[in-house]
């Protein structure tokens, strides 16, 4: 009698351990830790900038009514993409710009006179290629470039850094050359000018 009540024991205990081992534990679970994006430039863009700009034309020899006037605000805004492959940022950006600076008067040749009232805008469309560190992007960029009834060519370079994750704001700078479409007869209509400015970008879908 004895031996069977310690097997019945034995029995109950075994079954015991057996039901608390597919009990669920109480222990609460380990937290899930969502690993930190990886930031990347790839993304739609759009944004502002302002700087200075100064011309130097092919009409030095000519004496103008504000001769002195050659240099100047430049202000206006940007759009554009960029797509990042590794360390490598390849992008197209296009831009319009109101220019306050060139110079505007007349001369005479040949008894008639020709007027000069240089554009007050121009614009860009340019690609942009450059290296990352992490945040920073040093790029180098080139491009077409009009105004009014003139078109050429510009290029440039600069440095931007993204301090959120979709502000970003840069320092560039440009040499642009226009050639007019209506030169005056003895000089070459060739006009060309250095543009230095910030910007700021709003960046869409970084992540």
């Amino acid at each position: 009698m004895k031996k069977i009540l310690l097997s019945s024991v034995a029995l109950l205990g075994l079954a015991t351990g057996a039901v608390a081992a597919d009990l669920p534990s109480r222990r609460a679970p380990a937290p899930i830790i969502a690993a930190a994006p990886i930031f990347t430039w790839t993304g739609f863009y759009v944004g502002v900038n302002a700087g200075y700009g100064w011309s130097d034309d092919d009409f030095d020899s000519v004496a103008l009514a504000d001769d002195d006037n050659d240099g100047g605000f430049v202000g206006g805004a940007q759009v554009g993409y960029n797509y990042q492959i590794g360390s490598f940022v390849v992008g197209l950006e296009g831009d319009i710009q109101y220019a306050d600076f060139g110079r505007e008067g007349a001369f005479v040749v040949g008894g008639t006179t020709y007027d000069i009232d240089n554009s007050d805008w121009f614009g860009t469309v340019r690609a942009r290629a450059g290296v990352a560190f992490d945040r920073a992007l040093i790029y180098a960029t080139g491009g077409f470039a009009f105004a009014d009834e003139a078109n050429g060519w510009t290029v440039g370079g600069g440095v931007e850094y993204a301090f959120t994750n979709n502000l970003s704001a840069k320092i560039e700078g440009l040499y642009v050359n226009l050639d007019n479409d209506d030169d005056f007869p003895g000089f070459d209509g060739e006009t060309d000018f250095g543009v230095v400015r910030a910007g700021l970008n709003f960046r869409f879908g970084t992540y």
